[in-house]
């Protein structure tokens, strides 16, 4: 097992130097299938694994706790047999073992596919979730003005949630030292405002941000090769500049996003990143949010304030319309809301064309 596993991560990530592949995605197979295997047990021959046994390494992998995400509210852990991964996350563990046992099957390490004979799949997408994903707009709005704060460089105020005692007062001491502020509010920012994926993000150089018209862009790399660029709103902008200017001044690494030791900042910090801005929210607006749900957020925002479905796809980088309604979360209220401003509804003087 691990040496075929061993032997086909190399191929994917050879993959990625002809363009066939992402690097993004062949580390995301390299990730599935180091799943599979310790699952499966490292030292089983892949010749003789049968349908049954990887039904019992899909259920094994839907019942595994997602180590992505933390309890903020210090919650217990899931009881045993519940499944916690996502039904998408499934999904995908579920097409990188197929894609694993499809070359096998080709390469002639198997002589029988049993993916053929496997019967679990990821639960129906549906139903009312747990816990949003994107923010309610006064979450998303405490979210900014804590990265606009910090941004700006003034202290948290004593009742934003920043914490008291001695460790806080370390941790904002050695947040200072590393001058790391700025760019934290950088990347709270361009999450919440222009819902990159997080790979887009921390693969951005500084060359990628130009100015035309007036206007400052950001020229996204994304998925398949496809490139879009993105206005930037004007409070982003500036922070963007302040940033440049002071916050990674003299570096010579073309990276934007650098990290305290002076290298590019690597996809696992920005959690981190998000949670401590986070600490400096009204407790009142603060919920602990991924760097996907914050993509979530901007598109359930733009959406829900009509912004043209066509705009918000080119912000987000999907090549199809149809993708949003998986970003969209329902918004309390906005229904109401609708039918308070009914068009067909409106009286001659509230038509929008004022005839």
């Amino acid at each position: 097992m691990q040496e075929s596993a061993d032997r086909y991560v190399e191929l994917i990530r050879a993959k990625t130097s002809t363009g066939a592949l992402s690097p993004a995605t062949a580390e995301v197979y390299a990730r599935d299938v180091a799943t599979f295997v310790r699952l499966a047990g490292a030292g089983r021959v892949l010749d003789d694994l049968t349908g049954e046994d990887v039904d019992a390494v899909l259920l094994a992998f839907a019942r595994k706790p997602d180590e992505r995400r933390t309890r903020p509210d210090g919650a217990p852990a899931p009881a045993p047999g519940r499944a916690v991964q996502s039904a998408s996350s499934q999904a995908r563990f579920r097409r990188s073992v197929s894609a694993l046992f499809k070359h096998a099957a080709l390469a002639g390490w198997v002589q029988i596919n049993p993916m053929a004979a496997a019967t679990v799949t990821s639960r129906e997408r549906g139903g009312l979730r747990p816990e949003r994903r994107a923010l309610t707009r006064e979450q998303a709005q405490g979210l900014i003005g804590a990265a606009r704060r910090l941004g700006g460089g003034a202290d948290p105020d004593p009742g934003s949630g920043s914490g008291a005692g001695p460790d806080a007062d370390r941790e904002r001491r050695r947040r200072r030292d590393q001058r790391t502020e700025l760019r934290d509010a950088l990347i709270v920012l361009l999450l919440t405002t222009l819902g990159p994926r997080v790979s887009e993000l921390v693969r951005a150089n500084v060359e990628d941000f130009y100015t035309n018209g007036g206007v400052r862009y950001w020229r996204i790399f994304g998925k398949g090769g496809r490139t879009r660029d993105v206005p930037l709103p004007a409070d982003v902008a500036r922070v963007l500049d302040a940033y440049l200017e002071r916050g990674r001044a003299g570096s010579p690494d073309k990276a934007l996003l650098l990290s305290w030791r002076g290298r590019r900042l690597a996809r696992g910090d920005v959690q981190a990143v998000i949670d401590r801005v986070q600490r400096r929210v009204e407790a009142d607006r603060r919920r602990s949010v991924t760097p996907h749900g914050l993509r979530h957020t901007t598109a359930t925002h733009l959406l829900a304030d009509a912004v043209d479905m066509d705009a918000v796809r080119r912000v987000l980088g999907h090549s199809d319309l149809a993708t949003l309604g998986r970003y969209r979360d329902e918004l309390p209220g906005e229904l109401e809301v609708a039918m308070r401003a009914h068009p067909l509804l409106r009286g001659p003087a509230q038509r929008p064309d004022g005839a």
